[in-house]
């Protein structure tokens, strides 16, 4: 599998979170992960910073943020530039893919967990 840097949004220490599970289960397929939430801390190794990156080269984008706590990083995402942010379960944003898509930028409304495991990722 190729390496892809991914920024995981919505970020929490709690290891019962989606997000929580994806930033693991990408560290054990060798990706190198950003994690983004609202609270600093540390998964695995892996720090949890509040600021949202403006100049890394990130190619993916895992949303585990509601579409309300999206819109605060609407404008970031698309500055970022990435290949793809990846709607989970639960985040669909119809307003915010339509807005990704004008930019060039692939929607994919999917599971992270499941797309490394059955290797689509």
């Amino acid at each position: 599998m190729e390496e892809k840097l991914t920024l995981v949004l919505g970020a929490s220490e709690n290891p019962s979170r989606y997000a929580n599970i994806a930033v693991k289960r990408l560290q054990s397929h060798n990706m190198p992960v950003i994690a983004v939430g609202y609270k600093e801390g540390d998964i695995d190794g892996t720090k949890i910073q509040k600021e949202f990156p403006s100049d890394e080269d990130v190619d993916t984008v895992t949303l585990y943020l509601s579409k309300k706590n999206q819109i605060q990083y609407y404008d970031d995402i698309v500055n970022l530039k990435p290949k793809r942010v990846i709607f989970n379960p639960g985040t669909a944003n119809q307003e915010f893919e339509d807005r990704l898509a004008k930019n060039d930028i692939e929607v994919i409304d999917a599971c992270t967990l499941v797309m490394l495991s059955t290797g689509e990722y």
